[in-house]
């Protein structure tokens, strides 16, 4: 099946259901983590992932889970151990996120002077724009 054509009702309903789950910040920083450094536990994983809360991270995996893209393996010790790693569907969002990673981190600096600039002219515009008061009839 192509998603090339977007015109399709059914296609776009597919490209948006799977970019929901991949596309969020959270199923992208944790496939991408897991693609790099390979199988880790759940606090490996919260410790490298900066900023998420334990409650996003428990839901991001199960999801990710349920849509076959990483596997969770318990192992029956005191106190139990549970592993995630990519599942081979998961493999092959790889190298899409690692470009995408590779592209955050070389064009940041200019999407941070983008928005500054974006800004400051935005602020110049309002500033010399007056003020419209409205007046409520009574």
């Amino acid at each position: 099946m192509s998603l090339t054509d977007t015109s399709q009702q059914a296609n776009c309903s597919a490209m948006s259901d799977v970019l929901n789950r991949i596309g969020d910040k959270w199923s992208v920083m944790v496939v991408g983590m897991l693609g790099r450094s390979g199988t880790l536990r759940f606090n490996e994983l919260k410790r490298m992932i900066n900023g998420v809360s334990q409650r996003m991270l428990t839901l991001t995996l199960r999801n990710l889970e349920r849509d076959g893209l990483v596997t969770r393996t318990i192992y029956p010790e005191v106190p139990p151990r549970v592993e995630y790693s990519l599942t081979e569907l998961g493999k092959t969002l790889q190298v899409p996120i690692s470009a995408l990673w590779d592209w955050s981190a070389e064009n940041h600096h200019a999407i941070v002077d983008a928005r500054a600039i974006y800004d400051s002219r935005e602020l110049a515009v309002t500033a010399e724009t007056p003020r419209k008061i409205a007046y409520a009839r009574g």
